[in-house]
């Protein structure tokens, strides 16, 4: 931040009307960043989303993760708009701190430069959006009922247009939501709370578990209720939008750790069952059958265990207030367990 300081001492106070940056700037004061609220509470920095996730279905104990996207091309939203401030909590914000994110990159600190545009009316340089220079409010639209808003880029690293959803904070009416590009949806909360679902880690039952022979199958399943749906919420406050994301498990992948294996089936996929179970559990004296879904090593490990990878393919879809509702790129789980593989002549079953 010091940087940004230092060539001020040679512009005049007529010319700093705001400190603008290509980068994110964020809100300072006596004791560093003020207004990082905690919770859904706004604040001054646009890194800052007040989005609501909260999961509504499925396990929430144990080892769990966040699914990596099928879709190597899929990215969740980089930007949208949400209410800051009413305009009680402008003038207080003004009045204690006047140091934060006016835009997603531009910062103005010092209170003079809040109340020169929101209280006093005056117009204000908008460098990096458009239109290049908005009008100035009076006394922060006090007694009117509504929010300031303002863009929220929870990563700015994945923003690569600094135009986008980076207009001066502005007004909206209570209960409306801005006719402008990036404005919020059902469909934009919903592939935000795409990367916050979280689901159960992969833990297999393998017979063998461990140890493997080579040429006999060794057989791979998961139990009914294993598995079962994960759906989150996200909420907009202030706003009256939300929508649900549900991830659905539809199969389990097997990659066995080396090209000396085969898999059943050859695709490595396992479907679930109509049960919510996958594959069959192994019971005695099918040991030389072939199962459902499993592995066969063709060769011993020699004492370094080969790295069985199992992932489990999830489907997911939405639906949001107003009856929207769609699909989104499947996700996947992984987890890697080892396998020693051993040469044995003969088998006692």
């Amino acid at each position: 931040m010091r940087a940004r300081h230092k060539g001020l001492s040679v512009i005049t106070a007529s010319l700093v009307t705001a400190l603008c940056c290509s980068a994110p700037a964020h809100a300072f004061g006596g004791s560093g960043t003020r207004g990082e609220a905690e919770g859904s509470e706004l604040t001054a920095s646009a890194q800052h989303t007040s989005i609501k996730i909260t999961q509504v279905g499925g396990p929430t104990g144990g080892q769990r993760g966040n699914l990596a996207s099928t879709d190597v091309d899929w990215e969740p939203p980089p930007c949208w708009y949400e209410p800051v401030f009413t305009p009680e909590q402008l003038k207080d914000f003004t009045e204690n701190d006047g140091g934060g994110d006016v835009s997603l990159r531009q910062g103005w600190y010092g209170s003079k430069l809040w109340t020169d545009h929101f209280k006093d009316g005056k117009d204000a340089p908008n460098y990096f959006g458009t239109p290049a220079s908005v009008q100035g409010y009076k006394d922060y639209n006090l007694g009117e009922k509504g929010f300031f808003w303002r863009g929220v880029a929870p990563s700015l690293s994945a923003l690569d247009d600094t135009s986008l959803c980076n207009r001066l904070m502005f007004w909206q009416d209570a209960g409306e939501i801005p006719d402008v590009p990036n404005a919020p949806t059902p469909e934009i909360l919903a592939e935000y709370a795409y990367d916050k679902v979280e689901v159960p880690a992969t833990e297999i039952e393998a017979k063998p578990a461990t140890k493997s022979t080579v040429n006999l199958p060794t057989w791979v399943w998961l139990d009914k209720g294993t598995f079962k749906e994960v759906k989150v919420r996200a909420e907009l406050p202030n706003t009256g939008l939300w929508a649900e994301t549900t991830a659905k498990p539809v199969a389990l992948h097997l990659e066995p750790g080396t090209d000396d294996a085969e898999t059943f089936p050859a695709s490595g996929d396992c479907e679930i069952n109509a049960d919510g179970s996958i594959g069959t559990p192994y019971t005695k004296g099918k040991a030389d059958e072939t199962p459902p879904c499993g592995i066969r090593y063709l060769r011993a490990s020699n004492g370094e265990p080969y790295h069985l990878k199992a992932s489990v393919t999830w489907e997911i879809s939405w639906e949001g207030n107003g009856g929207a509702a769609g699909d989104l790129p499947d996700g996947t789980f992984e987890t890697t367990q080892d396998m020693e593989v051993q040469e044995i002549q003969s088998i006692n079953r």
